[in-house]
């Protein structure tokens, strides 16, 4: 499962150019949630959420889930240097851009809905700040 999501991270940023600005950013990100809440991406998911929960009692587990550098994380730490986010800041901002989409993709297979583009777009925005 690690594998298969490591290596759809990894074709995703292959293929997709750095967004010239938010709306494209915001865009990237609705197709990847759409992906996770659908089909084989919701499968995949509700199965890393589940072994997440089961790492607080098999920590050996833990380092198995850890989020791996791939060409996906690399275009949102790109896009958010050519906005204007110092280098040392934009690392952070990207990992916490993620785990809040990790969140809202989590959100939305437990308690049912879509993500709107308004929450998208709130989260580009807020990692710009």
């Amino acid at each position: 499962m690690v594998a298969l999501d490591q290596a759809e991270l990894q074709a995703i940023g292959e293929q997709a150019p750095v967004p010239r600005d938010a709306e494209e950013l915001a865009a990237g990100i609705a197709a990847f949630i759409e992906h996770r809440l659908t089909g084989d991406g919701r499968r995949r998911s509700l199965a890393r959420y589940a072994c997440a929960l089961e790492s607080v009692h098999h920590p050996e587990l833990r380092e198995i889930l850890v989020p791996r550098e791939n060409a996906g994380r690399q275009v949102v730490r790109d896009f958010l240097a050519a906005q204007g986010v110092a280098d040392d800041d934009a690392e952070d901002r990207t990992v916490t851009l993620l785990t809040c989409v990790d969140g809202l993709v989590f959100d939305r297979l437990v308690g049912g809905g879509t993500v709107s583009s308004q929450e998208i777009r709130g989260l580009v925005a807020a990692a710009l700040r």
